[in-house]
């Protein structure tokens, strides 16, 4: 059976997408953040809410505040562009069914920013701090719940890829 193309370049893109810590100092192009943003909206949500909602950070002085909040301070300030995902309280219906679809939102933007040469890193460590950020952020505590920071670049990071155990490791059984 003849391999479908398409298949082949998203089990490729799963399989070397990687977190990426260390950026170029160009800042990638603003369609390219919105692209990403846009493949992120597609990701599954529960009744169709889509309860997903962003910031764009490209400020130095916001980079500086939130690096604050993280021990994670200095991949804060190289990334080029900050994503702040956040879910808005007033689409949401089922908290655990909501922050599955966040995860998938966010899975999503990895992917789409890795097909487009871009790298990006997963910050949820941030989280213990989520109401400093949402004050950072200018935005009311009681409307958005934060999900996570993605920060996006040009990768500059030769670093390897973390490796993954066997499948067998995962699966309790099958019948």
């Amino acid at each position: 059976m003849k391999k479908d193309p398409l298949e082949e370049v998203v089990f490729k893109n799963i399989l070397e997408r990687r977190s990426i810590r260390r950026f170029k100092e160009v800042s990638p192009e603003k369609e390219k953040i919105l692209k990403i943003l846009e493949a992120g909206i597609w990701a599954p949500s529960g009744m169709n809410n889509q309860p997903w909602r962003f910031v764009i950070i490209w400020s130095k002085e916001i980079k500086q505040k939130l690096s604050e909040l993280t021990k994670y301070k200095h991949l804060i300030l190289e990334a080029p562009v900050l994503i702040g995902v956040f879910l808005d309280k007033d689409k949401m219906y089922h908290q655990i069914k909501d922050h599955q679809s966040a995860g998938a939102c966010i899975q999503n933007i990895l992917l789409s920013a890795h097909a487009l040469g871009l790298g990006t890193c997963w910050i949820g460590e941030i989280l213990k701090n989520e109401e400093k950020v949402k004050e950072v952020l200018e935005l009311p505590s009681s409307k958005y719940e934060l999900c996570a920071i993605v920060a996006v670049g040009y990768p500059d990071d030769p670093s390897e890829r973390a490796q993954r155990a066997p499948l067998k490791n995962f699966i309790l059984k099958e019948f």
